[in-house]
């Protein structure tokens, strides 16, 4: 099966219903080892582009991954990016709201994070957080303590901010690509037991975790209303099949690869006083003792 990006990509303006969307495709790699390969190509790609970003420092990326629990986040930001030097990437993961960050706008705390030109931002968990489990959970809305008035209107309203933030990173040099691990229902029940019986793997582990499975519909009607209302030509939303984790990392990292492929990247000049300054030191190196 050959990846067409296209395939997992949400349409702008467009209803978007994920019992609709497979949790599972036909498989990218034929083996352990075509997979190896084929991941360690896309890594090897990923690793000439992002020296390129960095060295030409004009555009940043951003990189957002939300899902269910279970649903190969960790894994998938760290078998795509294991071959990036550290020094051109930060990855941000987001937890409960701490009450500094409850006082603030629900944009203020992911902004902090934001990377800077030339180097690539990974969010764990981002600021749809807060059109997600705080549209399932109301009492973390409560702890806002927002001003009356938005009522059902809220969550319009923050599709509407987001939609203006990354249109603002956009044109500002930052290209995003969001990414929904989609996993169903079934699999990760597996996942879970998967980790209750394997003693290195009961930390990853909370009871919490299945409490959450109860407001699985709450949480695909969420989902469903975030990618439509914020899925753009700019800054789209990749809905990728996750029941099989190697076939997610190749989709992620060849979304990635190709997004850098496309950017109009290039090693800086060398102008004529910049190649004289380089060749008096180096006549300069030359003259030195061995």
């Amino acid at each position: 099966m050959k990846i067409e990006i296209e395939d997992f990509r949400a349409a702008e303006d467009k209803k978007v219903h994920l019992r609709d969307w497979p949790t599972d495709v036909g498989k990218v790699y034929r083996s352990k080892k075509h997979y190896e390969e084929l991941l360690a190509d896309h890594v090897d790609r990923l690793d000439k582009r992002q020296r390129l970003l960095y060295a030409s420092n004009r555009y940043a990326v951003l990189l957002i991954f939300q899902a269910m629990d279970a649903a190969g986040k960790d894994g998938a930001i760290r078998h795509v990016m294991s071959g990036v030097n550290p020094q051109g990437c930060q990855v941000f993961s987001y937890k409960h709201p701490s009450p500094t960050e409850l006082a603030h706008d629900f944009l203020w705390r992911t902004t902090r994070d934001l990377p800077e030109r030339g180097k690539i931002g990974i969010f764990n968990r981002s600021y749809y957080e807060e059109v997600l489990i705080a549209r399932v959970h109301p009492d973390i809305l409560k702890a806002e303590n927002l001003p009356e008035g938005d009522g059902k209107k809220i969550w319009e309203h923050r599709f509407r901010a987001i939609r203006d933030l990354e249109w603002h990173l956009h044109n500002s040099g930052t290209r995003i690509a969001k990414f929904f691990l989609h996993v169903s229902k079934e699999e990760q029940r597996k996942r879970f037991l998967a980790r209750i019986d394997d003693p290195d793997k009961n930390w990853k582990f909370n009871a919490a975790d299945v409490e959450e499975r109860g407001y699985w519909k709450d949480y695909m009607h969420a989902y469903d209303e975030a990618i439509a209302a914020t899925s753009t030509k700019q800054c789209p939303w990749y809905i990728v099949p996750a029941d099989d984790k190697r076939n997610a990392r190749l989709i992620v990292s060849e979304i990635v690869a190709g997004l850098l492929e496309g950017l109009d990247l290039r090693y800086p000049p060398t102008g004529p006083e910049r190649r004289r300054e380089l060749q008096a030191i180096r006549r300069h190196l030359s003259k030195q003792p061995r």
